[in-house]
């Protein structure tokens, strides 16, 4: 049996129905493996490592099943660090197979000869060499074991090309499985006895508490439980960027998004009034306290913590109690003991006094939402995307980029279907992710409709995966936002109080001709009207791949939703006035 086959098998018995690459000098052997187990593996050929890594992180994060990708060796392997990277940070389980030189040419100056393992350490759960043919099974193992335990992660396995086409004795290997390594979390953890009660007694003394959502909540598949503790102890939940859609947008306790970007000022509020939080799954970094100057009455001693990863625990403020465990099973502990005789009536002119903000805010934002001025307003663009979503009556996997679409898709999108899912990979904030996204989100999950938006620049680093989405003939909608420039970054240059404004424009590009080169189906929206009728199109349209060139102003000429670029400009970021503030 070849180590290729070997690998293959033990792939395909851990339930892996998708492997993403790009075919190179040194995965001859693996692809010749998958093509004879094609009724039981799908090989997606990407054009671009990059774009394969981004399409694992997808698949990664609308599952249950970590994405694999794969690539060639050299500048394959170093192409691939970005989205392995961002992965890893946002604890999306994605395992890399990287097929490099074979073993005996280290050293010698073979061509591509590249120490994989040394360049992903920093940015994987594990990164290891395979040495020997018949290890494969047993670092197979490992590599879904780390993956999907504990905090999920990336896992990165170095395969010299000579591991793959080395015969292996059968009798010699166990291909066996984890069941429980093949989906995560893996072995779950539950809280220390006593936790869970002690955090009930704090809760029922606050008058004012909040829970916050964060992104691990997402990863450990706990919106419902969130859902279920909220409203049986009637407190009011806020989430973090990445923990968007763990509550229905329209349900009485979702008040919002907390943190800088895209936030909404009567959540921050309620960070600000409220006399207890408790984290569920968030890091509390930099985006969620706005560089740790935010709730300006400090948090010390008003929060509690639930994270699968003690590492991470007070590691930002002085919690009044941690819990280290799975937020499914600890916020499972926690329904269970609520007393019987528990209603949080109390609460109630809490809650009230937030969706009363809540309220005035979205009121006060109708003047922005229905603005038909050209060019088109970022906020008319999300009130179109919104009715066309809920006008299809169909789920949808939506995934942005870092850049442009981010502030006010943030803000304003609205999420009551709990079949969709809203990603952002916000780790390292890198462009490019969008576009390929959508090709994982389809393999993850065919009946919800893959969405991908982008600004130009982002468009520039990625436009070739429109071939892998004609290819596949994907029904993906993609977005593009373009305005000729990197706006994130010409927003910070004019946030200086000037106009001197370097190296960020670049021609527009021709959106619709561009995707109608690659045989996509396409249009161009300038004006309300334009964007509302090619979103009815592009809903309507399921043979394939549709592209919106939607020409928008750009979050360089008014200041966007970012709670820190207000303050910077004299603008009380909290304020619930749909105020227009300039840069200049």
């Amino acid at each position: 049996m070849k180590g290729a086959d070997i690998l293959v098998e033990m792939l395909i018995g851990y339930g892996v129905d998708t492997i993403f690459g790009v075919p190179g000098d040194t995965n001859v052997p693996l692809y010749e493996a998958l093509q004879m187990r094609e009724d039981k593996i799908t090989h997606v050929m990407a054009r671009d490592e990059r774009s394969a890594g981004f399409m694992a992180d997808a698949y990664g994060r609308f599952t249950n099943k970590p994405g694999i990708v794969e690539c060639p060796s050299g500048a394959g392997a170093m192409y691939s660090l970005p989205p392995i990277a961002e992965s890893n940070a946002s604890s999306v389980p994605v395992i890399l197979l990287t097929i490099d030189i074979p073993l005996p040419g280290e050293g010698r100056g073979v061509l591509t000869e590249l120490d994989c393992a040394r360049l992903f350490e920093p940015v994987t759960k594990m990164s290891v060499q395979v040495k020997s043919a018949e290890k494969l099974p047993e670092i197979i193992r490992r590599a879904f074991r780390a993956a999907c335990s504990g905090k999920p992660g990336a896992v990165h396995l170095q395969i010299p090309e000579d591991m793959l086409k080395a015969d292996v004795d059968p009798a010699r290997v166990s291909l066996h499985i984890e069941e429980d390594c093949k989906t995560f979390p893996a072995f779950p953890t539950r809280p220390a006895p006593g936790l869970v009660e002690s955090l009930l007694e704090k809760l029922s003394k606050a008058e004012r508490p909040l829970i916050v959502s964060g992104g691990g909540v997402i990863r450990s598949c706990a919106g419902d439980n969130i859902l279920a503790v909220a409203e049986r102890l009637n407190i009011p939940v806020c989430t973090t960027m990445t923990g968007q859609g763990t509550m229905p947008d329209d349900h009485t306790l979702s008040i919002g998004v907390i943190g800088d970007n895209g936030y909404h000022p009567h959540a921050n509020r309620a960070m600000e009034e409220s006399d207890f939080v408790l984290f569920v799954g968030s890091k509390m970094g930099s985006v969620v306290t706005i560089g740790w100057t935010f709730p300006k009455i400090t948090l010390n001693k008003r929060v509690a913590q639930i994270d699968i990863d003690p590492e991470i625990m007070a590691n930002n403020y002085e919690n009044v109690i941690s819990i280290a465990g799975d937020a499914k099973l600890v916020l499972n502990d926690l329904l269970t003991a609520i007393p019987g005789s528990f209603t949080g009536e109390h609460y109630q002119p809490w809650i009230d006094h937030l969706n009363e903000m809540r309220s005035n805010f979205w009121e006060n934002a109708e003047s922005l939402l229905s603005k038909s001025s050209v060019p088109l307003r970022p906020e008319r663009a999300v009130r179109c995307f919104n009715q066309a979503l809920e006008a299809s009556g169909k789920p949808a996997l939506i995934y942005s980029d870092a850049g442009t679409p981010t502030p006010h898709m943030t803000r304003f999108l609205k999420i009551n279907d709990p079949r969709t899912r809203f990603a952002i990979p916000r780790a390292f904030g890198g462009l490019g992710s969008a576009l390929p996204a959508t090709v994982g989100a389809w393999r993850a999950d065919p009946t919800r409709r893959p969405i991908g938006m982008f600004g130009d620049g982002s468009f520039g680093m990625t436009v070739g995966e429109l071939e892998t989405l004609v290819r596949l003939k994907i029904p993906a909608i993609l977005i593009l936002f373009n305005n000729g420039h990197f706006g994130w970054i010409k927003g910070l240059h004019r946030l200086k109080g000037h106009n001197q404004c370097f190296g960020v424009d670049f021609t527009p590009p021709r959106g619709q001709a561009i995707a109608e080169a690659f045989d996509l189906k396409a249009w161009t929206a300038r004006s309300a009207d334009e964007l509302d009728d090619a979103l009815a199109k592009a809903f309507a349209h399921e043979q394939g791949p549709c592209f919106i060139d939607v020409h928008v102003e750009s979050i360089a000429d008014r200041v966007p939703p970012v709670y820190s670029w207000l303050t910077k400009r004299g603008h009380d970021p909290l304020s619930l006035e749909a105020a227009e503030i300039q840069y200049l």
